[in-house]
């Protein structure tokens, strides 16, 4: 066989993610808040594009202009290839421009519900606080648009008035950029002195300089300086108290006996040394620059429906007894303007200018169609989440079920990776408070009555046999295993230690020493 260069036509297929496809990809890990960004991008970029009301109005009740204006989940392209009968011409994200009905408007939308009852949010979920006042005067613009100083912007408006030394001030204020945000100094004065190049005395005066700034505390490069601190700003600091703070070691082991032994005190004047040691702050750089967490704004909301456990009270609900929705107050409704489409058309006699036009009405229609294919796709799993997890909306964490990626997404006929973008950055909102879709994907133990039960669960069941345990007689893991397993958790000794570790709980001789703290005053 002769060797030679030659040409061969071969034919293949492979599988290519379109721009259009990639987007569409990125849309659905994106939040309902975080869409609404990309929508206002769009709407700079494209001329046809135009946002929609607020939004969607209550079942029942129609829109201004219905005949004029519909929603995307009414009006969609897939949905009017279905009604007509041609399903089958529907391509995902490559939409015709040329099949397309230009006589009406398209919109996001979804299914909007009445306010859900009013509810106290899961703790450590939300941080800003709910509550609110219609009456009285509210705060000047200029202190609702301020935001707090940081720790290090406190402390240096004050230090320029404490000294006229211009190197005592140089030194004291590259002394506030070291500081941590509890406040404290975790660099060595001989590291800075060498790193300053300057006598070790001036930085041990430009460090006091720092110590005397508000608040109290900040500057110090030991829980025992920073307490010591305070107690003098109290006129608090005795040789007693003094004595007290450099054996803080014995207090955190719980050696209450020798701990009063070394300061030479009775029990009366022990006791009232612990409790002004206990309204001093250790971490007093917390207290500036530490304003109200942001609230999250939820993505999905999720109520009993009217008449729940009729399924037939449940119309357009996905779960019997539930009814879900996208949250219509973060929800970003987008419309293509047909009219201003049309009118443009017949002023474009170029046919580059035509090319242009067509193309902006495919990206809006595509956008339309992507963001309606979103929605959807966010609701099905959140369905799915809700019928899985029902046991938790109806009876709290302890019947939260073990669940997995995988578990949705044969449920719901979709890969694993599709299910994590959906679940990426949304939270659900329930009358039990406000959780992260992550939330609801627990791994599973082992249950007496051979059924696997949630880690979230068992945390939950520990934290509240812990809680409610006598003083006196502190619970070890064995014990904890015992009682666990009379709750229906099959559990291995080193498994509840690992839990109750998770949980931030102490063990039986750490809570032992705990609770005899609190209960010296």
């Amino acid at each position: 066989m002769a060797l030679g260069p030659r040409l061969d036509i071969r034919q293949s297929q492979s599988l290519v993610m379109t721009p259009q496809l990639q987007q569409a990809i990125k849309l659905l890990a994106l939040s309902n808040l975080e869409v609404e960004t990309f929508i206002g991008e769009a709407l700079d970029a494209n001329p046809l594009l135009e946002m929609g009301d607020a939004g969607p109005a209550l079942a029942g009740e129609d829109a201004p202009g219905e005949d004029l204006r519909r929603t995307h989940l009414e009006s969609s392209p897939v949905d009017q290839l279905v009604g007509e009968g041609r399903a089958a011409e529907d391509r995902p994200l490559d939409i015709d421009a040329t099949a397309l009905d230009l006589d009406r408007d398209t919109g996001d939308g979804a299914v909007a519900l009445s306010d859900l009852a009013s509810s106290g949010l899961r703790e450590g979920t939300i941080g800003a606080d709910g509550g609110g006042s219609g009456g009285g005067e509210g705060p000047d613009i200029d202190e609702r648009g301020a935001s707090a100083a940081s720790l290090a912007e406190h402390l240096h408006g004050q230090i320029g008035a404490t000294t006229s030394d211009a190197q005592l001030l140089f030194v004291g204020r590259w002394l506030i950029d070291q500081l941590d945000e509890t406040g404290y100094l975790r660099m060595a004065l001989p590291e800075v002195a060498e790193a300053l190049g300057l006598p070790l005395s001036r930085v041990e005066a430009a460090l006091a300089l720092v110590q005397t700034l508000d608040p109290t505390g900040v500057g110090a490069r030991t829980l025992g300086e920073c307490l010591a601190l305070q107690a003098r700003e109290a006129d608090r600091y005795d040789p007693l108290m003094a004595r007290l703070l450099d054996n803080l070691d014995l207090l955190g082991r719980g050696e209450l006996a020798r701990l009063r032994r070394l300061c030479g005190v009775d029990e009366e004047d022990f006791a009232d040394m612990l409790a002004e040691l206990r309204g001093y702050d250790p971490k007093p750089g917390l207290r500036i620059g530490s304003g109200p967490a942001e609230a999250i704004s939820p993505d999905i909301l999720v109520q009993p429906a009217r008449g729940a456990g009729d399924p037939a009270d449940d119309a357009g609900a996905e779960v019997p007894g539930w009814a879900i929705s996208l949250n219509p107050a973060t929800l970003p409704r987008v419309l293509v303007n047909r009219s201003y489409y049309v009118e443009m058309r017949r002023s474009c006699v170029d046919k580059t200018a035509r090319a242009w036009l067509g193309e902006r009405l495919a990206d809006a229609n595509w956008l339309v169609k992507a963001l309606d294919q979103r929605q959807k796709t966010i609701l099905k799993v959140a369905a799915e989440i809700v019928k899985q997890q029902e046991g938790f909306f109806r009876h709290g964490v302890s019947h939260l079920r073990p669940m997995t990626l995988r578990t949705v997404a044969e449920a719901v006929k979709m890969h694993e990776s599709t299910i994590s973008r959906v679940t990426s950055n949304k939270y659900l909102h329930c009358l039990r408070g406000t959780f992260e879709l992550k939330y609801f994907f627990t791994s599973g133990v082992a249950g007496t009555d051979g059924e696997g039960v949630s880690a979230e669960a068992v945390k939950a069941a520990i934290r509240q046999l812990i809680d409610g345990e006598d003083p006196k007689a502190i619970l070890s893991d064995d014990a904890l295993v015992d009682l666990l397993k009379a709750r229906g958790f099959d559990l291995a000794r080193r498994t509840v230690a690992k839990y109750r570790e998770a949980i931030g709980l102490g063990s039986s001789v750490q809570r032992r020493r705990q609770k005899a703290l609190a209960g010296v005053r």
